[in-house]
C-alpha cells in the first residue's frame, strides 16, 4: 500500500497497521502485554525517558498495541497525535487532571452524558468554577465566558435528547478569544463528523461506543487537532515545553493526565477496539439509516408524544446537522404519551435489548429517568429537557424491516 496516496476512510484505518511493518507479516499489531521494555544500552532508556528518543518506558504510559490504535484515532480525527485511556470517562477526566488548576473556569455545554456532569460537578467542588449553558446558541457560550475561562466543551449531539451544539460559531468564538475548544465526537464519531473543521483543539472519543462498536471493550480518547496554540494555555509546566509548542498539549496530558492519573488502556482492549474501528464507516451508515426509520415510524405513531433525533425535519437543528454531519448518527430518544408505562413497552420488545451502552451492533434500550440519569435528580432532569418518560435508542445494525416490526408490535400492545 501506498502511504502517500490520499485513501479513503475505510482503507485508510483497514490497511494502517502495515504503514510502520508488523512482526512476521501479521495483518494486524500483535497484543503486547509485556508491562516493561528493556534496552540493551542503559543510555538509551535514559534517552527514552528524557523524551530525546521514541521508544516504550512502562505500560501505564502505552505500548506498541495501544501506540498503533493511537495512530488508527489520530488518522480518522485527522489530528497531530492522540492518547489513548481506559475509557472515555478517563479521557474527560485527563483534561481536568492534566490542563486546569483552582480558580480556573470552564463553560460547558449543559446537555451532556450523565457522568460527564458528574464529573464537572466533582471539578466545581475542587475550586474549578463551572458554568452549564444552551450551547445550541453561541450567544449562550459567548455571555458566560469570563477572563479565567480557559475551556468550552461540548457534545456534538447530546446524549439523551439528542440537542446539537451550535458547533461551528462556538469554534469561531474560541478561536477569536484563545480559548481551548474541546468536543467530544463520540456520538457523531469520526467518520459522520471531524471537529477539526469548526476549530475544536481537543476531540474526545468513547471508543467503547461506535469506534470499537462490539460493546467487548472499554476505552477512551484524546486528539490533539493540531488546530490550537499551546503558546495561548497559561498552565504548561515548563519542561512540557522543550518540544514545538505543537507537542505542549499532548506532552502534559500524557504525564499528567495517563501517567499520574493511571486511567491506562489495556493492550487487549486496544486490541479488540482497533479491529472494531475497521468497520466503523459500514456500520455507521447502517446504523445511521436504521435509526432515520425508526423516529419516522415513532413519530408517525399515535401512542408517541416526542420524538428527538436531528434526522427529523421537526428537530430544532435539523438544518445545521444536515450542514455538519455526513448523517445522523445512531441515537435517538422519544416519550410515550401519558398513561402508557414505558417498562411494560419495554417488555414487549424481543430484539432492541434493555442495557446502559452506546454504539453497539445491537439495538439498544433504555428508560433514562430511572436509571443512568436517575442520580441527577428530577429537578436537574427537568432542566436538560428529559422527561420521566423518556426512552433512549441506540439503534444496531439489524435488518431494517426487523428492527421496525419489533417496534410495531410492541407499540401495538400500549
Amino acid at each position: 500500500m501506498n502511504d502517500k496516496k490520499n485513501y479513503g476512510f475505510t482503507t485508510t484505518i483497514l490497511h494502517n497497521d502495515r504503514q510502520k511493518g508488523i512482526e512476521h507479516g501479521s495483518l494486524h499489531k500483535p497484543i503486547h502485554t509485556s508491562v516493561a521494555f528493556g534496552y540493551g544500552d542503559a543510555r538509551q532508556l535514559a534517552s527514552v525517558f528524557q523524551g530525546k528518543e521514541p521508544g516504550f518506558r512502562y505500560g501505564r504510559q502505552g505500548n506498541p498495541t495501544i501506540s498503533a490504535l493511537e495512530d488508527k484515532v489520530t488518522k480518522m480525527e485527522q489530528g497531530v497525535g492522540t492518547i489513548c485511556f481506559a475509557t472515555g470517562m478517563g479521557a474527560i477526566g485527563a483534561v481536568f487532571q492534566a490542563l486546569l488548576r483552582a480558580g480556573d473556569h470552564v463553560v460547558s455545554s449543559a446537555f451532556l452524558f450523565g457522568n460527564t456532569n458528574s464529573l464537572w460537578q466533582t471539578t466545581a467542588g475542587q475550586g474549578v468554577d463551572v458554568a452549564f449553558v444552551d450551547a445550541t446558541d453561541v450567544a449562550n457560550v459567548e455571555a458566560a465566558l469570563t477572563p479565567a475561562t480557559r475551556i468550552v466543551f461540548v457534545e456534538t449531539i447530546a446524549n439523551p435528547r439528542t440537542q446539537v451544539a451550535d458547533l461551528k460559531r462556538i469554534g469561531e468564538l474560541c478561536q477569536a478569544r484563545g480559548i481551548l475548544y474541546v468536543v467530544d465526537n463520540t456520538m457523531t464519531t469520526p467518520y459522520l463528523f471531524r471537529p477539526k473543521d469548526v476549530g475544536a483543539g481537543l476531540v474526545v472519543n468513547a471508543l467503547t461506543k461506535s469506534i470499537g462498536g462490539h460493546g467487548n471493550a472499554l476505552g477512551g480518547s484524546l486528539t490533539d487537532t493540531g488546530v490550537y496554540d499551546w503558546n495561548q494555555y497559561p498552565h504548561i509546566y515548563e519542561n512540557y515545553k522543550k518540544a514545538a509548542p505543537a507537542q505542549w498539549g499532548l506532552a502534559q496530558i500524557r504525564a499528567k493526565g495517563l501517567r499520574d492519573f493511571g486511567a491506562s488502556l489495556a493492550p487487549e482492549a486496544a486490541h479488540h477496539i482497533a479491529v472494531g474501528a475497521e468497520t466503523l464507516a459500514l456500520r455507521m451508515e447502517r446504523t445511521s439509516s436504521n435509526a432515520l426509520a425508526l423516529a419516522r415510524l415513532l413519530e408517525a405513531d399515535e401512542r408517541v408524544a416526542a420524538v428527538y433525533y436531528p434526522g427529523l425535519a421537526t428537530h430544532p437543528q435539523h438544518g445545521i446537522s444536515g450542514e455538519l454531519f455526513r448523517s445522523y448518527g445512531s441515537l435517538l430518544s422519544f416519550e410515550l404519551k401519558d398513561g402508557i408505562d414505558c417498562f411494560d413497552f419495554l417488555n414487549r420488545l424481543k430484539l432492541a435489548i434493555p442495557a446502559s451502552n452506546l454504539g453497539d451492533t445491537r439495538t439498544l434500550i433504555i428508560p433514562v429517568a430511572h436509571t443512568i440519569f436517575y442520580e441527577m435528580g428530577p429537578v436537574r432532569r427537568a432542566s436538560m429537557g428529559i422527561a420521566e418518560s423518556l426512552i433512549r435508542v441506540s439503534v444496531g445494525i439489524e435488518d431494517e424491516v426487523d428492527l421496525l416490526d419489533d417496534f410495531r408490535a410492541a407499540l401495538a400492545g400500549c
